[in-house]
């Protein structure tokens, strides 16, 4: 049955997910990320980002994790942090950028706990929890620049001209 899959895999032009540190497949404009409880799934995007000479790209994703959530205190400028443990991603999507020569995240996700509470907001972390992480990143083909805002106090996405 094993090697029926690796046939199959070559054909439609999938990598072997056996290979060791392999976490991502392209297809078309798209990859397809699987992460595995302990991974920074953070890095492992900064990462893609850097190896495939992603120029801008969307990202949806679900599965189990650890999140590290803030809430943008306006007055302050600086984020008001919560992290959750052992929660169930019900809505992640975020997109991929740059800003000062390397790639910048910005992501907003939904959470779950075990008694079904919603957690929520901008989400400045996450480790994959017990079960795994599907991430579905969708590449643009314009080059995406994040910049500082001073007014706003935080780091906005700039369309190209």
């Amino acid at each position: 049955m094993k090697r029926l899959w690796l046939f199959l895999a070559g054909l439609l032009g999938c990598q072997n997910q056996s290979e060791p540190g392999r976490k991502y497949v392209r297809s078309g404009d798209r990859y397809l990320m699987v992460l595995r409880e302990g991974d920074d799934a953070f890095a492992h995007l900064r990462k893609l980002a850097i190896q495939e000479k992603i120029r801008g790209a969307t990202f949806d994703g679900f599965g189990f994790g650890h999140a590290k959530f803030g809430y943008f205190d306006q007055q302050k400028k600086s984020y008001d942090e919560r992290e959750v443990r052992d929660v169930e991603l019900a809505s992640l999507r975020g997109s991929i950028g740059w800003q000062d020569g390397a790639p910048s995240l910005h992501a907003h996700a939904v959470a779950t706990d075990r008694g079904f509470a919603a957690h929520g907001g901008h989400l400045l972390g996450l480790q994959v929890g017990e079960g795994s992480l599907e991430l579905e990143i969708t590449l643009h083909d314009l080059q995406l620049y994040r910049v500082r805002d001073e007014a706003l106090g935080a780091n906005v996405l700039e369309l190209p001209r």
